[in-house]
């Protein structure tokens, strides 16, 4: 007779434990809770870039026909960092004709006033006294590396111009009074490329 009650005591008292539970758990869910966020946003990385250009960015002097020894040629090249962010630049160059380019002469300055030193050279080939400009090469004009090196890094005689800056260069060659005999009926085109390069973060 005990045993026949208190099966179902014990099981009264299992609805109870469940019961007490499952409003344990909907007061937990119906409380109230303060809460705050604070969200920290804006945190932007953009990029800069490098770009050189040149003006113009073909034939820097008229093209000579039929020169004798005595012609020159001269003309300016204005160059611009149209970038974000500051670079260095070297400036090379490349013929196809080396005989008669070796037999020439090229100086390049950076323009100081209002105009170039012109003419640069004597009709034998001398260099001449500069006013405002800076001579920034002069040699054959079959000479590779002109101003600076285009090796990665900062090179003697790079140039280097900040973010929207520019500065004018002078070019000018000359087919000297002593040209050789040997140097007719020959052409030659002269490419200039120039290399450029952040300085940022590039020693």
């Amino acid at each position: 007779m005990s045993q026949t009650l208190r099966r179902p005591t014990k099981w009264i008292l299992v609805a109870l434990i469940a019961i007490g539970g499952l409003a344990a758990l909907l007061g937990a869910a119906s409380q109230a809770i303060w809460t705050d966020t604070d969200p920290v946003g804006g945190n932007a990385f953009n990029t800069g870039s490098v770009s050189l250009t040149t003006s113009p960015t073909s034939a820097i002097w008229t093209a000579v026909t039929a020169g004798t020894p005595g012609d020159l040629a001269t003309g300016s090249l204005t160059v611009t960092n149209a970038g974000t962010m500051s670079l260095r630049y070297a400036v090379t160059g490349s013929v196809t004709q080396a005989t008669l380019a070796a037999g020439m002469n090229l100086r390049i300055g950076l323009r100081g006033g209002a105009a170039c030193d012109f003419p640069y050279h004597t009709t034998a080939g001398a260099t001449t006294a500069l006013t405002d400009d800076t001579q920034l090469f002069a040699g054959a004009l079959n000479t590779a590396v002109l101003i600076g090196s285009n090796v990665q890094g900062n090179q003697a005689g790079d140039r280097t111009l900040a973010a929207a800056a520019n500065e004018v260069l002078c070019f000018a060659v000359v087919l000297p009074l002593t040209a050789a005999n040997t140097l007719q009926s020959l052409s030659n085109t002269t490419t200039f490329t120039f290399d450029s390069e952040q300085t940022a973060n590039n020693p």
